[in-house]
């Protein structure tokens, strides 16, 4: 990772004790960035980040909040602006799974993960927006007044059986991205997603570790390799930097080509 590309910036990533979060979080500070690390209940994951931030020259802090709660969501920027001055980068990264058949699905492990993939994600991203419109910016300028982040996943295209409500909480993501993106863009505010595919982090370790996962997930990934959380943190910090600048309301699918429909290939 090139050092300084985020140098004088402060990023927010929600969900950042673990996985894809994690990475990015550690990417964005060894970029130069001061970094806000978000925890619900991983503290020592969260701890871990910071360390390996702070360990390679960086700045970090953690901060404990639930995104799907409104005065949680706030104090997260509140945070980030009265400790490091400001607030740029918002990843928002916060996400869980409760898989189910429909037809067995409770109303309440719908609502917890619609809570935190969709609802904690517009909490996020409206408080950081309110912060980021009160700097002004030329229209001319390449740069912005702040970004956003929605990391989704490829199943905001896909259907996913089974898990219903996650396909919901990503499918909703990807117009809330490029509504936003729309409305702010008057702001000079950037708006876009990461989609990742399969991506090697302890909620699918059964999976990758085991031979016989391994092949299954390898037969939906054309490019032939599980992607690691760093492909993501790679594209995020690229993403946040003003070599993206003209780039708002896109969505960067990063994921070995499963979203190719790879049964179609032979």
């Amino acid at each position: 990772m090139e050092e300084n590309k985020l140098k004088g910036k402060v990023a927010l990533v929600t969900g950042a004790s673990s996985g894809i979060g994690q990475g990015i979080a550690i990417a964005m500070g060894h970029a130069g960035a001061k970094v806000v690390v978000n925890f619900h209940s991983d503290e020592d994951g969260a701890r871990d980040t910071q360390k390996l931030i702070e360990d390679a020259g960086g700045e970090a802090i953690t901060a404990r909040a639930d995104v799907s709660k409104a005065e949680d969501a706030q104090k997260l920027i509140d945070t980030a602006v009265e400790h490091f001055g400001r607030l740029d980068i918002l990843v928002n990264n916060a996400g869980i799974q409760k898989d189910q058949e429909f037809l067995k699905m409770t109303l309440e492990e719908w609502q917890k993960v619609i809570d935190t993939n969709l609802t904690g994600h517009f909490l996020c991203a409206q408080a950081a927006a309110r912060e980021f419109v009160k700097r002004e910016v030329k229209p001319e300028e390449k740069t912005s007044a702040g970004n956003i982040i929605f990391i989704s996943s490829v199943h905001d295209i896909i259907p996913w059986a089974g898990r219903v409500n996650y396909t919901a909480a990503k499918g909703g993501l990807q117009m809330m991205m490029k509504s936003l993106a729309q409305e702010l863009a008057k702001y000079k505010v950037r708006v876009n997603a990461i989609s990742p595919g399969a991506i090697k982090t302890d909620i699918n370790r059964k999976e990758w570790e085991t031979e016989e996962g391994r092949k299954k997930m390898l037969s939906q990934i054309p490019y032939g390799r599980i992607g690691e959380p760093e492909d993501i943190a790679k594209v995020a910090v690229w993403l946040a930097t003003d070599e993206a600048d003209y780039i708002t309301g896109s969505t960067l699918y990063v994921d070995g080509g499963m979203t190719l429909y790879p049964s179609f290939s032979e």
